[in-house]
Order: structure tokens, then C-alpha cells, then sequence
């Protein structure tokens, strides 16, 4: 069965270099990182493989997600960056949702992002189907489209 099955994926074209598109990636996620109302918290974010990925959301009436943790699997600048909730800082296991690959690349006079989650199975891309893979991620890929862009415009 290809993995491909397992995968959920989102797309955009951002009119900014992509050294700015990084530089948003890394320092601005906490403007960006989930589909308002709801805030994103980065908690850590050592961005080095085996380094330790937390962030917490907050919803508009009191809701928490709690630390959702993972860690780093790769991490190339500027190009791509891999992570997954398999496993906490230490290589601790913990139960697998997805292992998420974000990929930067050069487009015409700017950027192009693609977002996957890749699960394990498909009961896991069915849940993260239900419970609103899109439009959550559309929204929050447009959120960072658009500080991307009017970082680059303000550069």
C-alpha cells in the first residue's frame, strides 16, 4: 500500500523570498501557527534533529490543547523541515499521530510551501480528516502566506 494513502497535504504560492518565508517559519509562529480564533504558544522549538517541538493552542472560549509535543526528525534551512509527535524530547515514545514535512522552495519571483501530515495508518488520516484537517490547515497556511508576504513587503 503507498504511503502516499496516508497523507494529507496543503499548498500555497507566497509572493516573498524564501529566506523571509523561513525567517516566518521559525521566529513568527505564534502569529500564525493555528486558524484564529484559536492562538498558538511555541513553548520550544530546537530546531535541530532529535530537538524538542512544543506548542500549545488556545481557543477563543477557554479551550486548551495542552502541550502537544514532538521532536525534530530533520531539519535542512531554508528547504525543509521534518517533525512527529511519535516521540518527546529524549526519544521518549509516545503514542503516533502524524510526522509532519514542510517544504520550501523557489517559485518564480517567490516561494513555494507544501505542508504534509503523513499519518500511520488510515484510521488516523481519517480522524485528522474529521476533525478538520481542512479547512484548519488551509486557514493556517493563508494566515502565513499573508505575514510572509507583508514581512517581505515591510523588508
Amino acid at each position: 500500500m503507498s504511503q502516499e494513502r496516508h497523507e494529507l497535504s496543503v499548498y500555497c504560492y507566497i509572493e516573498a523570498p524564501r529566506a523571509i518565508v523561513w525567517k516566518v517559519w521559525t521566529d513568527l509562529k505564534d502569529e500564525w501557527y493555528c486558524p484564529k480564533p484559536w492562538r498558538a504558544q511555541v513553548i520550544e522549538q530546537d530546531m535541530r534533529p532529535g530537538g524538542r517541538s512544543a506548542v500549545q493552542m488556545f481557543g477563543p472560549d477557554g479551550e486548551d490543547t495542552g502541550p502537544m509535543e514532538g521532536i525534530f526528525l530533520e531539519v535542512v534551512p531554508g528547504e525543509r523541515v521534518v517533525t512527529t509527535d511519535a516521540y518527546a524530547a529524549g526519544w521518549v515514545p509516545q503514542t503516533p499521530f502524524i510526522t509532519a514535512i514542510w517544504t520550501f522552495a523557489d517559485a518564480e519571483d517567490g516561494t513555494r510551501v507544501t505542508a504534509t501530515a503523513r499519518h500511520w495508518d488510515a484510521e488516523a488520516k481519517a480522524r485528522h480528516e474529521d476533525m478538520g484537517f481542512h479547512p484548519g490547515w488551509d486557514q493556517m497556511l493563508a494566515q502565513f502566506k499573508a505575514l510572509s508576504e507583508t514581512s517581505a513587503a515591510s523588508a
